[in-house]
């Protein structure tokens, strides 16, 4: 009899299940798979994380997409979109039958937001018609999206009719070529909560920007090659989306390149617009015979659009051969990359050597051109000299 009482009380605790639950999926699907589930008490729901960067995040029946007080939370999970093994995971035990809301804060309170578009789970939810159903609480969290989408898209409207009333196209820095209006940023203040951290910004968000929330609070790594071996002149990729603590790793192979900020109006030239002046790698000298290459890191602070270019001009202007670059470029609209290295090609950088500085003297191939330019000059000084004084004997 005390065999069987000692049974029955073990039970509970030997039949615990462990539910698995996949977070995000595959293409950077907002989803929890399974979306619901039922558990007992002591049962585990191990929550596993796949790229890009979500959580799990208790919330209410009430408020789908708002932190309940007390609730727990994973903090946000980044896994890098290459990355298939060693997943990160979360744990949480039911502790009895009420149902468990949770929701992916990331984007929270904004147009972007993963539950304002759905991406929501339950534990021990009413049925199916029943009023704290599973399709009622994630219809209530795309309902919350809605609205935020809603309240962007008459901000953007309002700023867009603006604009459009005294804005038309124009032209770039010089050369009469037409471009397109620039954009109108909408000022924007809001919450970011990254990890533990939780923290107010205020910024310009651009036209289909990226979100202002870091991927994490290290950054995620882009990397960008900068010419190559056949002479070629281009970046690679020639644009990026990226979000602020992002790093760009420009990555310089053969010749002789540089990166540098410039702006969509005049894409061959250094950005110095209004006391903002824009950066410049400097001149990264590679041999055809390298396998060792350098590098140089651009940090990303904000969603707006960088410009970039090369601004070698020997023998010919790499920029205006279309060695260009960009961050978080508008693709939809008239000021995409394809535009910018338009523009760049039409100017074809020619201001560019009478408005710019000479490249450092640092650059073995800038500095061999220039040798082998003055040596040319010395060597037609010579022959003039010399016709004159046989001139002069005649």
């Amino acid at each position: 009899m005390f065999s069987l009482s000692l049974g029955l009380v073990l039970l509970p605790f030997v039949s615990a299940a462990i539910h698995d639950v996949q977070v995000g999926g595959a293409g950077g699907k907002l989803v929890y798979v399974p979306e619901a589930i039922s558990a007992q008490p002591g049962d585990q729901v191990v929550f596993h994380f796949n790229p890009k960067n979500h959580t799990v995040t208790q919330s209410s029946f009430a408020d789908p997409c708002g932190r309940k007080d007390g609730g727990f939370s994973s903090g946000f999970q980044p896994v890098a979109a290459n990355q298939t093994d060693n997943l990160p995971t979360y744990t949480i035990t039911i502790n009895d039958t009420q149902p468990v809301w949770v929701y992916c804060a990331q984007a929270a309170k904004t147009p972007a937001s993963h539950c304002g578009q759905g991406m929501v789970f339950a534990v021990n939810c009413g049925l199916d018609g029943a009023p704290n159903s599973f399709t009622n609480f994630k219809n209530s969290a795309l309902a919350i999206g809605a609205s935020l989408a809603a309240a962007a898209s008459s901000a953007s409207a309002a700023s867009t009719a603006a604009y459009s009333a005294a804005a038309t196209w124009t032209t770039a820095a010089y050369g009469g070529y037409t471009i397109p209006p620039a954009p109108v940023p909408t000022p924007i203040t809001q919450a970011v909560t990254l990890g533990s951290q939780v923290w107010t910004t205020t910024y310009n968000s651009y036209p289909n920007s990226p979100a202002p929330t870091p991927a994490s609070a290290e950054g995620q790594i882009h990397k960008v090659i900068v010419g190559g071996p056949g002479g070629k002149l281009t970046f690679d990729p020639p644009r990026i989306s990226a979000q602020p603590r992002d790093i760009v790793v420009f990555e310089f192979h053969q010749k002789n390149h540089t990166v540098t900020q410039s702006s969509f109006d005049d894409p061959c030239r250094k950005l110095n617009n209004n006391g903002v002046v824009g950066f410049d790698s400097g001149f990264f000298a590679v041999a055809d015979n390298a396998t060792e290459f350098p590098t140089w890191n651009f940090t990303v602070t904000d969603t707006a659009p960088v410009w970039g270019y090369c601004r070698q001009q020997t023998p010919a202007s790499h920029c205006g051969a279309g060695m260009v670059f960009a961050i978080n470029s508008d693709e939809s609209s008239g000021r995409n990359f394809s535009a910018f290295q338009n523009v760049a090609k039409a100017l074809n950088g020619t201001l560019v050597a009478a408005n710019e500085p000479a490249p450092s003297q640092t650059s073995t191939t800038t500095t061999n051109s220039n040798g082998a330019a003055s040596a040319r000059m010395g060597t037609a000084l010579v022959t003039c000299i010399a016709a004159a004084f046989a001139a002069l004997l005649l």
